[in-house]
């Protein structure tokens, strides 16, 4: 019967028409501030791919879509320790890399690096890579801390004495216990990645003390309130802060940003390309993912977005001032202070949660 209607179904068609063939679509989930538009319509231009692209600030909210299944999308971004507990929960399907040729302009090193998080890199490719650190505006700094006052340390954060002066100008830090656990334990002198409670205990104790200084905790509101001057110091991620940067010089407003990797180090994240497990559209998805792996590609986005490319033929095309920039490359002395952290266990992301929660509320 269901072969009968078809036939007459297509007979009662007005002659000359055919069925029209289904739009192809990848639907992208990615941080916030994190693609050159003009490549995404690149993209649809030369495949036909329209791209559906919303944003999500925060790796928690990624995983709960995720885990609850079903989420549509095709290609997410998350950072290492997401990834690696994503990968371990099934969250995504292996990448078919005999579609993906562009793979050989990875960067080996970093290729390596993400390979702690996803062995053999068997689901996620290297988008962008950096490192959490300090973004101020260095004149409403300096006037309050003085000329004196080394700016490359996380001291100017947790030393409550310190950071309480910049409170009337704005301090903001991202809400994410995942970069700033690690940071402040390694200024602690502890582990970054420490699983001891102890040593979390005395992370957590660190930021409540200074928590009253912080005028926010948000993972990209900062971008625009550096740009403009609303606030004088952030944590946050170099990308983010480099951009708040060229905003500001783009509006000409006086605001001078900087970023600094403290001296202490600073935590190096890798944000990787990954297709859920149900993705609706897989084909698409390597297709998305090849063509963000060309060097063209790669490096029209560092350029508009200041985060490093995992794209290594991407670096010759990159702007002189990006690719020499050491908050976004960094030299091999700031290199040898970048640490990793990887997933938290069950037991140890409580603690972490428990202690965040503490902090953001003042509870």
């Amino acid at each position: 019967m269901r072969a009968t209607a078809c036939l007459l179904a297509l007979a009662a068609a007005p002659a000359g028409t055919a069925a029209a063939a289904p739009e192809r679509v990848v639907n992208v989930y990615n941080w916030s501030d994190y693609v050159d538009p003009k490549m995404l319509d690149a993209f649809t231009r030369e495949t036909g791919i329209k791209v559906v692209y919303d944003t999500y600030d925060t790796n928690e909210i990624l995983e709960t879509k995720l885990l609850a299944g079903r989420s549509g999308y095709d290609i997410v971004v998350p950072t290492g320790p997401f990834l690696q507990r994503l990968i371990k929960a099934g969250a995504f399907q292996p990448l078919d890399k005999a579609k993906l040729p562009n793979l050989r302009n990875a960067w080996p090193e970093v290729t390596a690096r993400l390979a702690a998080y996803d062995p053999g890199n068997a689901y996620a490719v290297d988008y962008m890579w950096g490192t959490t650190g300090i973004g101020v505006n260095t004149a409403l700094v300096r006037e309050r801390l003085g000329p004196n006052q080394p700016l490359n340390t996380w001291d100017i954060v947790l030393r409550p004495e310190l950071i309480a002066k910049l409170k009337d100008c704005g301090v903001t830090m991202l809400d994410s216990p995942d970069d700033i656990f690690p940071s402040v334990l390694q200024a602690l002198g502890l582990k970054p990645d420490s699983r001891r409670i102890d040593d979390l205990d005395r992370a957590g104790d660190a930021l409540f003390r200074i928590r009253g200084a912080v005028q926010k905790f948000h993972s990209s509101e900062y971008i625009n309130q550096l740009a403009n001057g609303d606030v004088c110091l952030s944590v946050g991620y170099s990308g983010d802060v480099l951009q708040a940067r060229r905003r500001a010089r783009e509006a000409k407003n006086d605001v001078d940003i900087a970023y600094t990797i403290p001296q202490q180090g600073a935590l190096m994240w890798f944000d990787a390309f990954a297709i859920p497990k149900d993705a609706p559209h897989a084909a698409e998805a390597h297709a998305f993912i090849d063509f963000m792996m060309r060097p063209e590609v790669a490096a029209a986005n560092t350029n508009f977005v200041s985060y490093a490319s995992g794209n290594l033929a991407a670096k010759a095309l990159v702007k002189p001032e990006i690719l020499s920039d050491p908050g976004i490359y960094p030299d091999e002395a700031t290199f040898r202070r970048l640490f990793t952290n990887t997933a938290y266990d069950d037991r140890t992301q409580r603690v972490v949660t428990r202690l965040w929660t503490r902090v953001r509320t003042g509870r």
